[in-house]
């Protein structure tokens, strides 16, 4: 059973920035952070692939950065520049599958994921 744990959410105030890590217990080929706040669908924030190549949704483009440490199995989104609309419960998510192409893999292809860090943005 693989197992995600994530760490580093937390509250802060407009412009702020905070970073995410989600620890595995194995390998994975795509890794991404979704995002879920109350009323809404949940929102791929970014993804990775174990080559490096990264996607972002167009809301984060420009203050979010995806990263992965392959060595320690470790994914991290460093958040810069957060808004009030980025006020949401975030999880880490990963795939042992190998694909292609991580940035078409949706919430569904996700095998594993990890409980959520709540992450709130104040005015």
């Amino acid at each position: 059973q693989v197992q995600l744990v994530e760490s580093g959410g937390g509250s802060v105030q407009a412009g702020g920035s905070l970073r995410l890590s989600c620890v595995t217990s194995g390998y994975a080929y795509c890794m991404a952070w979704f995002r879920q706040a109350p009323g809404k669908e949940r929102e791929k924030v970014a993804s990775i692939h174990s080559n490096g190549v990264t996607t972002y949704a167009d809301s984060v483009k420009g203050r979010f950065t995806i990263s992965r440490d392959n060595a320690k199995n470790t994914l991290y989104l460093e958040m810069n520049s957060l808004k009030p609309e980025d006020t949401a419960m975030y999880y880490c998510a990963s795939e042992v599958i190998w694909y292609t192409s991580c940035s078409t893999l949706v919430a569904r292809g996700f095998s594993y994921w990890g409980q959520g860090t709540q992450v709130t943005v104040s005015s």
